[in-house]
């Protein structure tokens, strides 16, 4: 695949499944007021906003535009960056969910540009030695999981907070 060229049908799958669990991720939050966006509902301390800085800096900006894209700039943000699952008090929730969008937007740009087996550019050896990882059909695996993960973890903190769940199947 070419630069600007539309993605083949596998990642083209794979796009989709990362999408809808994006979707998730924004939508089991919709109607949260800024309160309880910020509160922790299990003992580990984390809070919705913080997961989805998280998503947004520790996933989606890492394993795109850090590891398959290797954006230098980026990259070197990376040793400045402060706990994702913090978020500042000077931050609101619209910031926060803003951020993630761009965050994917600029992910997808990333994951249209590159061929499915396109090597990492750059690997962070130092923290975790040598990748699991190599190419990007393995990190859009690896972040569609991880996401998927994270949106159990926003459906669980949503139904603590105030009851609502995303998805109830019928007995």
């Amino acid at each position: 695949m070419t630069a600007g060229a539309p993605p083949d049908g596998e990642i083209r799958a794979l796009l989709g499944a990362l999408d809808g669990q994006r979707r998730h991720i924004v939508g089991i939050l919709d109607g949260l007021d800024a309160d309880a966006l910020r509160q922790a509902v299990l003992p580990s301390g984390w809070n919705c906003l913080g997961l989805v800085q998280h998503l947004a800096l520790d996933v989606e900006r890492f394993w795109f535009r850090a590891v398959v894209a290797g954006e230098k700039g980026v990259i070197r943000a990376l040793d400045d960056s402060d706990d994702a699952w913090q978020v500042s008090p000077d931050l609101t929730a619209a910031d926060v969910l803003g951020r993630y969008r761009h965050e994917t937007d600029l992910a997808d740009a990333v994951i249209a540009a590159t061929a499915a087996e396109t090597g990492l550019a750059w690997w962070p050896h130092h923290l975790f030695g040598e990748p699991h990882l190599h190419n990007l059909r393995d990190v859009l695996l690896h972040v569609i999981t991880e996401t998927a993960c994270h949106a159990g973890h926003l459906d669980a903190a949503r139904e603590l907070l105030d009851g609502r769940r995303w998805m109830v199947l019928p007995h």
